[in-house]
Order: C-alpha cells, then sequence, then structure tokens
C-alpha cells in the first residue's frame, strides 16, 4: 500500500487538444452521462461527473476531462504514422456489443485495426479521430 506524501499534488484534470472542445466535450459527456460545466471561456470546455461517480474515496474531488481548442490540430493515426497518439481513454463496459451501438450513435467510429480478437477491448475514434477503448 502506498502511503500518502505530504504536499503532493492531487491528480485534477486531463486536456484533450482537438479543433472544436463544444463538440468533443458534448460527445463524451453524452458518452459518460456527466454534464459539460457551462462557465466555460471560449476554446475550452470541461466535464462535470455526477456526485459519487469517481469514488467516495477519490482525493482529487472533481477530477475530470477537458477539451481545449488548438488552431492548427490534426488528428493522431493510430497504430502508428506521422501524427501518433499522445494517450488514450479507456472506459469499462459490461458488454461490449451492447455497448458499442450508443457510442457509434453519439459520432464514434470503430477503427478498422483491432489488435486482438479476444473481445477484451475494442478500439474506437471519438468525432475528433482520438482513439479510445471500451474495455470489459
Amino acid at each position: 500500500m502506498t502511503t500518502p506524501v505530504a504536499h503532493a499534488p492531487l491528480f485534477d484534470l486531463v486536456i484533450v487538444d482537438c479543433a472544436d472542445p463544444e463538440t468533443l466535450g458534448r460527445f463524451y459527456a453524452d458518452l459518460l452521462g456527466w454534464s459539460v460545466r457551462a462557465e466555460n471561456e471560449e476554446g475550452w470546455v470541461d466535464l462535470v461527473p455526477p456526485r459519487g461517480a469517481l469514488g467516495a474515496d477519490n482525493p482529487g474531488g472533481q477530477t475530470t476531462i477537458a477539451f481545449q481548442r488548438i488552431d492548427d490540430y490534426v488528428p493522431p493515426t493510430w497504430p502508428g504514422g506521422a501524427h501518433p497518439q499522445q494517450l488514450h481513454l479507456d472506459f469499462s463496459v459490461g458488454d461490449i456489443d451492447a455497448a458499442e451501438p450508443r457510442v457509434l450513435e453519439l459520432g464514434a467510429t470503430r477503427h478498422p485495426h483491432q489488435p486482438t480478437t479476444d473481445g477484451g477491448f475494442r478500439v474506437y475514434l471519438d468525432p475528433a479521430g482520438h482513439p479510445f477503448c471500451l474495455i470489459r
């Protein structure tokens, strides 16, 4: 077990670069059942998880995801290429096949390259081209 460190930073936020933070923020808010914070500055959107969504003992409080406009944004290429992904998000679901129709309805696409056939995860692209996975 890890011992807390005095004055250690708390994890607070993951920021995703994109061309259209409003559209991408709404995609992930709808996917997760979270809301978009109303008082965002232009070019920036952050999500608000529902109370208790992150667990009662989450020391970071309102850890969340934010989206920022990058004027010269270029979607990552995956699994390789000129613009490799810098990170990706994984979302746990009980049944990937049952969850997939909603993900596609919200605007994601199923990536043609699936690195495994064991059914443990499936790769998608969000509306801005970022890879993300549904995992069981």
